[in-house]
């Protein structure tokens, strides 16, 4: 890089593009605001071409690049914010609006973290910018269309800010598993659930998935979006119309209408499908990763770092020699970058930091001064720690992780809490991927220690019952917690419990045998104690998919018809027997949870016309209107 005659290194525009020196400008000017003339004299790049702004082309221009370079910066969590144009009367007239960076009101938040927590931290820095939207009202009356639904909507709309980086670097060199990734992306919508008075901010994959989480959990209702809260409504009135089968059956399939497509769900559109989430930054361009270097820089100033320390955390472990050096190559070419001016000194581009070449040339180790004000930017605001927080949260009390790092989970999340006030660590959910039921841990205990469990549970009908079972296995099935158990315990059980253990199991259908399992979920065991047994039992092995099956021993033969053949909600039915029926599908299955089939039905009534037995026929209905009462009674209070 040449030198100039004042001794200083040179800037060219060439390396990338104008964002860098768009936040040098607004930094150093931080808390005043800079006009759009203010900022196109002082950007180099946007001075060169559209000098002035003397006429309205240069001006339409210098709007369209610069609104660029702001969408850019606010992509990857640095956010300028606006206010109203100024008038003046020296510049005949209006000027253009006033901007400067949006750091918020309270100052960010500086943590240390350990390499152990960087691939639990890049998960959950994943997963909370997928429930964070911007906040920028500006942007969308730019694209001139109304709020998308493809963005999630929560109650709080943190900037997900390049500061983690600054203080977690290497974060975004980090491989999020692909299925955590897989899981997440599928739910592109966002939705406020009021259950048990308690909001939580539950991503969905359309609003049949959303109508099926509400209806799962008794008492839910949906807050907002209003738009999840009307698509709901159609499929509870739907719901209410169900028809018998027998009575299609019995008059053609001539008679099997046709529904309406529920146009009106932005979510299922072709726009919807198409839209996908945003990508995080763990693969970045070079301007993403010189972003990154520099915030980083800026909040440890005055601290030496070497050129190979720098290669690993911002561009990732080496395999060779060859390649480690070609990483610090690239680390030397950013500092250069970061540490240029412009030829005349005065416009950006001047250099964002001071650093000691003489300790970087003869040790290649950086260390940095003078960051235009830059630290401001380092570390993590209060509003997005708080999203954070609650991401790793869900994360270490969720399926969606192996248990090792589930366990660092929960150890960074006890280190993140202690920096969040009181109330304001926001409930997150992903529908099908809830987090441990209550009693999850006593069950698990039991399991370990080989204990006998004295359980007050809810079963399928609604009944509540107390039985002394020994815990074998507990599974997760799409996202719920099973817990399969022993029941025959009678020689192992306290004598104060024996009027507890199953006295006269139901018979095996497929073998004839008492029945002698049962699989249940976790969440409706709603006390649970742990007992010593007597003496130890000797339990067979059952494999899983055989205790699966344990579960529809005592099932109810069901039957729907829908609207339509190959309904996608219907491929993913296990055990089911689809057959064609007229324009749509007859579909046969053993229903071993009448609550759940209730939901079920109600979730997917835009394309179900039709159900047996008549007895969950009429208690789909029935769980319809009573929804639909409290959606109206809920109106008219308001």
């Amino acid at each position: 890089m040449a030198e100039g005659s004042t001794g200083r290194r040179r800037f060219s525009d060439k390396w990338g593009k104008h964002e860098l020196d768009v936040l040098a400008v607004l930094s150093s000017a931080f808390p005043q605001w800079l006009t759009s003339r203010q900022i196109a004299q002082r950007v180099k790049a946007y001075a060169d071409s559209y000098g002035e702004l003397a006429d309205q082309a240069a001006k339409a221009a210098f709007a369209k690049q610069f609104q660029r370079d702001r969408a850019k910066l606010a992509a990857m969590g640095i956010a300028i914010e606006s206010r109203q144009p100024e008038y003046s009367s020296k510049s005949e007239g209006q000027d253009f609006a006033s901007y400067r960076l949006q750091l918020g009101d309270e100052p960010r938040i500086r943590l240390r973290f350990e390499p152990e927590d960087m691939s639990v931290l890049a998960a959950a820095n994943y997963l909370a910018r997928s429930m964070s939207m911007s906040n920028d009202h500006e942007q969308q009356a730019a694209s001139n269309s109304h709020a998308s639904r493809t963005a999630p909507r929560v109650p709080q709309t943190p900037i997900p800010g390049l500061g983690l980086d600054s203080i977690a670097p290497g974060l975004g060199t980090q491989t999020i598993p692909d299925a955590l990734v897989k899981v997440i992306d599928s739910r592109r919508f966002a939705a406020t659930i009021d259950v048990d008075g308690e909001h939580i901010n539950v991503a969905y994959t359309d609003s049949d998935d959303l109508a099926m989480y509400v209806l799962e959990h008794p008492g839910a209702s949906i807050v907002s979006p209003q738009e999840a809260a009307d698509a709901f409504h159609r499929r509870l009135k739907a719901a209410e119309n169900l028809r018998s089968v027998e009575d299609v059956l019995g008059a053609g399939s001539a008679s099997i209408p046709t529904k309406e497509a529920d146009a009106a769900d932005p979510d299922e559109t072709e726009n919807g499908k198409a839209h996908g989430k945003k990508s995080s930054f763990q693969t970045g361009s070079e301007v993403d990763r010189r972003l990154r270097l520099m915030l980083f820089l800026s909040a440890h100033l005055g601290e030496e770092f070497s050129l190979e320390e720098l290669a690993i955390r911002f561009i990732g472990k080496a395999k060779t020699p060859e390649e480690l050096k070609k990483s610090v190559n690239v680390i030397h070419k950013d500092i250069n970058t970061l540490t240029t001016v412009s030829d005349d000194g005065e416009m950006a581009g001047s250099q964002f930091f001071d650093i000691d070449w003489s300790l970087l040339d003869a040790e290649g180790i950086v260390s940095a001064t003078n960051s235009l004000g830059l630290e401001r930017l380092a570390g993590i605001s209060p509003q997005y720690l708080s999203m954070l927080t609650a991401s790793v949260s869900y994360l270490a009390h969720s399926p969606l992780l192996p248990d090792a790092q589930r366990a660092q989970a929960e150890n960074l999340y006890h280190r993140l809490h202690q920096h969040v006030k009181p109330g304001q660590t926001p409930w997150l959910s992903l529908t099908g991927y809830e987090l441990e039921p209550h009693n999850f841990g006593t069950v698990k205990r039991a399991i370990n220690a080989g204990s006998l469990l004295d359980m007050t549970y809810t079963d399928g009908a609604g009944n509540t019952r107390r039985r002394l079972v020994a815990p074998v296995k507990i599974y997760v099935d799409e996202g719920v917690y099973y817990v399969a158990v022993w029941t025959d315990v009678a020689k192992a059980a306290p004598e104060d419990k024996l009027n507890l253990v199953l006295r006269n199991p139901a018979v095996n259908r497929a073998n004839g045998k008492p029945r002698t399992w049962q699989v249940l979920r976790i969440a409706r065991i709603e006390q649970a104690r742990l007992v010593e047994p007597t003496t130890a039992l000797d339990i067979p092995d059952m494999p899983l998919s055989e205790l699966r099956k344990w579960s529809f021993d005592n099932g109810t033969a069901a039957t729907f018809i829908t609207d339509a053949k190959d309904s996608g909600f219907v491929k993913n039915l296990p055990g089911a027997t689809v057959e064609p029926y007229g324009d749509g599908e007859k579909v046969d299955l053993i229903v071993s949870s009448d609550s759940w089939f209730v939901a079920f039905c109600i979730a997917h009534a835009r394309h179900i016309v039709a159900v047996a037995p008549e007895t969950l026929r009429s208690m789909i209905v029935a769980r319809a209107q009573r929804e639909l009462s409290v959606v109206t009674h809920d109106d008219e209070a308001v």
